[in-house]
């Protein structure tokens, strides 16, 4: 009865590494942030190292993404980073969301929730130094300010849907 069991686990996991997901290796980078804010080189390199292979449209993949049921969870994992912040689709933003997205941006990385420790985990270059922090943050700070400079203040908040009246 085992040998059944464990020969059918073994047919299942080899049945599932012929079913892959999609790759997220689109390049697109037409909205691409710094196609509106200029980036500089020390901040493209922290981005680069720390954020890009959720927060992009180009995941670097690393050998283990090739596994199932790894590979799966590696696409949600990066699906839902992209949900949050993308730096390749930020202009196509409303400026209201920008200015929110910039604000989780500096308070994650404030607090330690980015990168997450279970990429920076096997990922070790990742890991980013109280200076490094420090520049991303501040850059992101100067967007926002460029963005208060040049917006009205009620365009920079992200307004709540009114529930439909009963």
């Amino acid at each position: 009865m085992i040998k059944k069991i464990i020969l059918v686990l073994v047919v299942l996991f080899v049945i599932a590494q012929v079913i892959r997901p999609t790759k997220n290796n689109s390049g697109d980078t037409q909205k691409d942030i710094s196609t509106l804010y200029p980036m500089p080189d020390n901040v493209k390199l922290i981005v680069s190292k720390a954020c890009a292979d959720c927060h992009t449209n180009n995941t670097n993949y690393p050998f283990y993404a090739e596994i199932q049921p790894i590979a799966y969870w590696l696409y949600d994992h990066i699906k839902d980073g992209k949900r949050h912040f993308n730096f390749n689709e930020f202009a196509g933003y409303r400026i209201a969301k920008q200015n929110h997205k910039l604000e989780e941006v500096i308070e994650q990385i404030k607090e330690g929730e980015m990168p997450l420790p279970s990429y920076t985990l096997i990922h070790k270059e990742a890991r980013l130094t109280d200076a490094e922090k420090e520049t991303l943050t501040q850059w992101c700070q100067s967007i926002r300010d460029s963005l208060k400079a040049h917006y009205p203040a009620d365009s920079l908040v992200i307004k709540k849907q009114k529930a439909p009246a009963k």
